[in-house]
């Protein structure tokens, strides 16, 4: 990786770009503005867009979009990326500052250095060399999201007004893993997702356990009860409703998954504990990829500080998260899960739901579609493994929305590895993985074109 790459790379790693936090907007948009003198240079028109906000609201973090011509009657392609970041915390966990680029044996740590500054920027950078090539060029798009870790709604918002701006071939995404070993993996299918708070408040503040337990209802322990009611014994999932509509896969697509997904000694290698979560006689590809979740993302409640402090807390609230199959309405999954929990809510207490983001649909792709097939092509002349189909259990919230208003066919293919730590403290992305998201990039827009 030559140095003027990497200190591009450091230099946009340094923007504190945590788009789901008002206090970093500033952040965001120097980072956003970085991006647009950066693909200025390249020859792109780009603009920072908003969407229409209401007189006297906070204006979200802007979405970049950049245009280039190519030749006449050449295919479009529509770059989409991410230049938010997940919150560094907990801070005290990083053993480099987390928004500082460090380079130790190889591999760069710093949040965002995967995802997914390094991945897009890597791609990015491997169309500039497509761009400094001989012959005639693709038209290329690009959008660049501020808020995909927290739902994409100023992207959500732009995107049906957008739609002749938008209009393109094929959609490339560089922000999903490869499989084990670096073997290249093109993402066949996309949970979608979908997330809320939920707060139960009882007691006008918080009692003493010893005047009032036994009298005043417990948050906490209502709130446990609550998330304890969403699933069976087994692991399955028991909101009445919520599996509606669900589209299983063909047996090809299973079978594709299960090649493709690691062992579960590999899994618990990986995350430090056996791989039990989900339903009881679900393999580990069926969990991932074609079944839904509910999860607790975090619970807040009552005192948490060192020594006791015997309360009776007023309030207790979790962050929740859904992640969507193909089939299932993401509208409708939230409102079975808010029946079933305001039909169990405790007795004396009052349930309440905020921050709601209903999210949006998971995809899914036919594995003979041309575009694959070409992508395929080109990921077996970079290893010669070749490439693996997978469902990938993450989510991209917006590409749902993208793909409805571009009439673009996606083709997701990204370089993470499990040792990245994305959404982690100590995240890190190797200049290994770099240079193969490079190589991608140009060698893809080479083959399109």
């Amino acid at each position: 990786m030559e140095d003027k790459a990497l200190a591009e790379y450091f230099e946009l790693l340094r923007y504190e770009s945590v788009g789901a936090d008002p206090a970093h907007l500033r952040d965001c948009v120097s980072c956003a503005s970085w991006l647009r003198k950066w693909l200025g240079k390249l020859g792109f028109s780009v603009e920072l867009v908003y969407p229409r906000q209401e007189p006297g609201s906070a204006p979200p973090p802007p979405v970049v979009f950049a245009q280039r011509d190519g030749a006449e009657g050449a295919p479009t392609a529509l770059v989409y990326g991410h230049y938010d970041v997940q919150p560094a915390d907990p801070v005290s966990e990083w053993k480099t500052p987390p928004f500082e680029p460090t380079l130790v044996d190889g591999r760069v740590y710093c949040r965002g250095a995967n995802d997914d500054k390094g991945q897009t920027f890597a791609f990015l950078c491997g169309m500039r060399d497509y761009l400094a090539g001989e012959g005639p060029k693709l038209n290329i798009k690009i959008v660049l999201d501020g808020q995909e870790e927290s739902g994409s709604a100023a992207l959500s918002a732009l995107a049906p007004e957008m739609r002749r701006r938008l209009a393109a071939d094929v959609m490339l995404v560089c922000d999903t893993s490869a499989a084990p070993g670096m073997r290249p993996a093109i993402v066949a299918g996309l949970r979608g997702v979908a997330h809320f708070t939920l707060r139960l408040t009882g007691p006008n503040r918080d009692l003493h356990s010893g005047e009032y337990g036994g009298v005043s209802p417990n948050p906490a322990q209502g709130l446990a009860e609550l998330l304890a009611s969403l699933h069976h014994p087994d692991g399955s999932i028991a909101v009445a409703g919520f599996r509606d509509g669900i589209e299983p896969p063909t047996h090809e697509e299973l079978s594709a998954a299960e090649a493709s997904t690691p062992s579960e000694s590999d899994c618990a290698a990986d995350i430090g504990c056996d791989p039990v979560g989900g339903q009881m006689g679900k393999t580990l590809a069926q969990r991932t990829s074609f079944e839904p979740t509910i999860e607790v993302n975090g619970i807040h409640s009552g005192y948490g500080g060192p020594g006791a402090k015997t309360v009776i807390p007023s309030e207790a609230v979790a962050k929740m998260s859904m992640r969507l199959v193909p089939g299932q309405s993401p509208r409708g999954a939230f409102a079975a899960v808010r029946t079933h929990l305001e039909d169990r809510c405790p007795k004396g207490m009052k349930l309440e739901f905020e921050e709601v983001n209903q999210g949006t649909p998971a995809f899914r792709l036919p594995l003979a579609s041309p575009v694959f097939r070409l992508a395929a092509d080109v990921l077996g002349e970079m290893d010669g493994r070749g490439a693996l189909f997978q469902w990938d259990g993450a989510s991209i919230p917006v590409l749902s929305v993208l793909r409805e208003a571009s009439g673009a066919a996606p083709l997701v293919v990204g370089w993470g590895q499990s040792e990245d730590r994305i959404h982690s403290p100590n995240e890190s992305y190797s200049l290994v993985q770099f240079g193969k998201a490079r190589e991608w990039g140009r060698r893809i827009l080479e083959a399109l074109g």
